[in-house]
Order: structure tokens, then C-alpha cells, then sequence
């Protein structure tokens, strides 16, 4: 257990979920990392690839992730890529999926509070192991809020969806 961590569990204890993930080449090692750490910490890991750094597209992976948290097999997704962000975009592009990039910790438990985010993106190129390990497990951890100007701006997001 690294120094720390056992006051961010405590203030963010979560149940244990089915959490699936996916990265490109550039994310292929640090998804390794959080996949093996997700599954320390009791959680369900349902790994789409990439299974190798050799090199690959992001949106497959990103769509793969994206579809296992609409289809149930999973209840939140990690995807990761470079800079976070190609992957965000291609998770997006499915009806029902919430994707953000988070590079700290207020927005990773926060987009998920306010916002129902669903899949968490990051970016390998832009943080390291030990944030993302807590961003990961903020995102886990937080519930939505479920008040009435959150539900009322995700109801306006869903009427977006075309």
C-alpha cells in the first residue's frame, strides 16, 4: 500500500464493482497497472485490451469499453490513451456513455457527482502511476448526486443524444 492510501480509502470507501478497460499502445502499460490494482482492491476487471504495446487505434478500445459498461457487463469503464482525450471522444460517441478526461482529483470524483459520468479517461502521457491509482479510485467510489439540477442538466445531455 503506498503512503496515503489508506486515508483516501477511508474517505472513499466504494463497493466492489465491475469495472471495464481498455487502452491504446501509448496507455497499453499504465492500464495494465490499474487493472492489476482495480482487481487488489476487490473489483471486477473486465480488461478489453489493448493486450500489447504494439501499436493500435484507440477507438476500438474505447468503444469496447463504452459498450460493456451500456450492455451491463460492466458498471464503469477506464479507458486510456496519450493525452485521455481521443479515447473521451470515441467512448462519447455511444448513446448513454458520459466520458471525461480527469487529471485530478476533484474532477474525477466530481464528473461523476454532477455529472453520472460512466467511463473515466486518462491520459498515460500526461500523469503518472500513483495519480492515477487515486483518480481511479475516486471515480469508483463516487455516486451521483441525484439532485435535481444534476438530473435536470443530465435529462438536457440526454436529449442531445441523437
Amino acid at each position: 500500500m503506498r503512503p496515503g492510501r489508506a486515508r483516501v480509502t477511508a474517505l472513499y470507501s466504494a463497493a466492489v464493482m465491475r469495472i471495464a478497460v481498455g487502452a491504446d499502445h501509448a496507455g497499453f502499460e499504465l492500464k495494465e497497472h490499474l487493472a492489476s490494482r482495480l482487481a487488489e482492491w476487490g473489483h471486477a476487471v473486465y480488461d478489453l485490451g489493448a493486450h500489447s504495446p504494439d501499436p493500435v487505434d484507440y477507438p476500438e478500445y474505447s468503444a469496447a469499453v463504452a459498450q460493456a459498461v451500456l450492455d451491463g457487463r460492466a458498471e464503469r469503464g477506464v479507458v486510456v490513451c496519450g493525452s485521455g482525450a481521443g479515447a473521451a471522444i470515441a467512448a462519447n460517441k455511444l448513446n448513454g456513455i458520459r466520458s471525461a478526461v480527469a487529471h485530478d482529483a476533484y474532477t474525477a470524483h466530481q464528473m461523476v457527482e454532477h455529472d453520472d459520468v460512466n467511463v473515466l479517461a486518462l491520459g498515460a502521457r500526461v500523469v503518472g502511476r500513483s495519480l492515477a491509482e487515486d483518480l481511479v479510485e475516486r471515480f469508483i467510489a463516487a455516486e451521483f448526486t441525484r439532485e435535481d439540477r444534476h438530473v435536470r442538466r443530465l435529462d438536457m445531455i440526454r436529449a442531445l443524444e441523437t
